[in-house]
């Protein structure tokens, strides 16, 4: 499969049975209401609500489910920068990302 990085263990089967399920669920009225308000869960900035983009928290590529719980609303740039970051390798990278920017 050449749509992105898989780490060992994480069966493709599975990556698509998520996908199936994240799909239904950008349909659902849940998902709807998630991003009526338009803010980006990362970087907190507003969009309209069509630019946010469903992002799993826990990469399904590393073995997060498409459950509500593990579904955040993500701008285009943040959910592209994410990648496959665990939430906590994400916010450290943040961190750099925030420093760095005060020192310029």
């Amino acid at each position: 499969m050449s749509e992105g990085f898989y780490f060992d263990g994480v069966d493709e089967a599975l990556i698509r049975q998520e996908r199936d399920k994240a799909r239904k669920l950008r349909k659902s009225g849940w998902w709807q209401k998630k991003i009526s308000g338009g803010i980006c869960y990362y970087c907190g900035r507003q969009f309209k609500p069509k630019e946010l983009t469903m992002d799993h928290l826990t990469p399904l590529a590393r073995g997060g489910t498409s459950n509500k719980g593990n579904i955040v609303a993500s701008c285009k740039e943040c959910n592209n920068r994410k990648k496959q970051l665990l939430p906590y390798e994400w916010d450290e990278y943040m961190e750099v990302i925030h420093r760095d920017s005060k020192e310029e």
